[in-house]
């Protein structure tokens, strides 16, 4: 399955990379093709809406989506988890992706 990783990563030491780099090993682990955003170095004078347009066509290609700790606070994922929510993907966190 195709599963979206949808996280905070402003405010966070290197952005929360390391989380999403984990989540993604996690999840081909679990047997699931990750898409993770954090793929996409940070590039000096890209805006927030830079960096959320080619995650939302990722989330658009998904089948799920894996929310990491915290994503609650986080302005981008609480937008890709509403997206998802309207497409009825599965939304649940990362260690519940074992079982899917």
């Amino acid at each position: 399955m195709r599963v979206y990783i949808a996280g905070p990563m402003t405010g966070y030491p290197e952005y929360n990379f390391p989380s999403f780099r984990d989540a993604a090993q996690a999840l081909a682990g679990f047997g699931h093709e990750p898409l993770n955003p954090a793929r996409r170095p940070p590039v000096d004078g890209k805006t927030w809406a830079d960096y959320l347009r080619p995650d939302l066509a990722d989330l658009l290609t998904a089948e799920g989506v894996a929310v990491l700790p915290g994503w609650e606070c986080s302005r981008g994922a609480v937008l890709e988890v509403h997206v998802a929510h309207a497409l009825d993907l599965i939304v649940k966190p990362l260690d519940q992706w074992e079982d899917q």
